[in-house]
C-alpha cells in the first residue's frame, strides 16, 4: 500500500471510504439507475449498461481497484452520504495514475448519482480527497481532466478554484468518438495559505 492509504475520510454527511465486497449491490443499483446520466462521460462502453453495472460485473471492478491500489497507482473511494447512522452509496471518487518520484501528481475522476447531484457531495468529496493527498498522501499536484460539455463536471472543480490550464484535443475515447477534453489541475501550493482545498470550499459555500 502506498502512503495515505486505505483511509476513511468524512465531512459532514459526506464519507469517503474503501469500496467493500458487500457494496456489489448498491453500486449496481446505482449505476443501473443513472444510465442516462453517466453513460454520455464515461469511456466507450464494451458491453450493455446494464451488463457492465451488474452486482457480478462489481466483482472485476472491486479487484482492479484493489489491485492498483495495493500497486499505489490509485486511492479509490467509495462516495457514501451518512443519514441517521446509515450509509448510501452515491459515487465514486479515485485519485488514479498516481506517480511518485519528481513527479508525485495524479489524476483525479469521479461520478456520482444524479439524485444527489448539485448539493455539494462531489464538491465535498474531492476536496477530502485532495487535501488527503497532499497532506499523508505526498502528492504535490492533482489534474482533472473534463469534456468541454460537461457542465455539471466542469463546475465541480470550477466551484473549488481549480486552474484550468489546457485543451486537450481527441483525449479520450467516450461514448463511440474520440472526445476533446479540458485540463485542470491544482497544486499543494494553491491551497496551502488557505488551509487546504476543503476550507476553502467551506469559504466559498459560506459566501454564496
Amino acid at each position: 500500500m502506498q502512503p495515505g492509504w486505505p483511509a476513511v475520510l468524512r465531512d459532514g454527511p459526506v464519507l469517503l471510504r474503501p469500496y467493500r465486497r458487500g457494496d456489489a449491490r448498491a453500486w449496481s443499483e446505482t449505476r443501473r439507475a443513472n444510465e442516462e446520466w453517466l453513460a454520455p462521460w464515461e469511456p466507450s462502453p464494451y458491453g450493455p449498461w446494464h451488463e457492465l453495472n451488474s452486482p457480478a460485473a462489481f466483482r472485476s471492478v472491486y479487484a482492479d481497484l484493489r489491485r492498483v491500489a495495493r500497486q499505489g497507482a490509485a486511492m479509490p473511494f467509495a462516495v457514501c452520504l451518512l443519514a441517521a447512522d446509515e450509509e448510501r452509496l452515491v459515487g465514486q471518487l479515485t485519485l488514479g495514475s498516481i506517480v511518485r518520484r519528481a513527479f508525485c501528481s495524479g489524476y483525479a475522476g469521479y461520478w456520482v448519482d444524479a439524485r444527489v447531484a448539485g448539493r455539494g457531495v462531489i464538491p465535498t468529496a474531492l476536496a477530502l480527497a485532495v487535501d488527503h493527498a497532499f497532506g499523508v498522501g505526498g502528492l504535490h499536484r492533482i489534474e482533472v481532466n473534463i469534456r468541454p460539455e460537461n457542465r455539471p463536471s466542469r463546475r465541480v472543480v470550477e466551484k473549488l478554484g481549480f486552474r484550468q490550464e489546457a485543451y486537450h484535443e481527441r483525449y479520450l475515447h467516450i461514448d463511440g468518438e474520440w472526445r476533446d477534453h479540458i485540463g485542470y489541475a491544482l497544486t499543494v501550493e494553491d491551497v496551502a495559505d488557505e488551509g487546504g482545498l476543503l476550507a476553502r470550499w467551506h469559504r466559498t459555500r459560506a459566501a454564496a
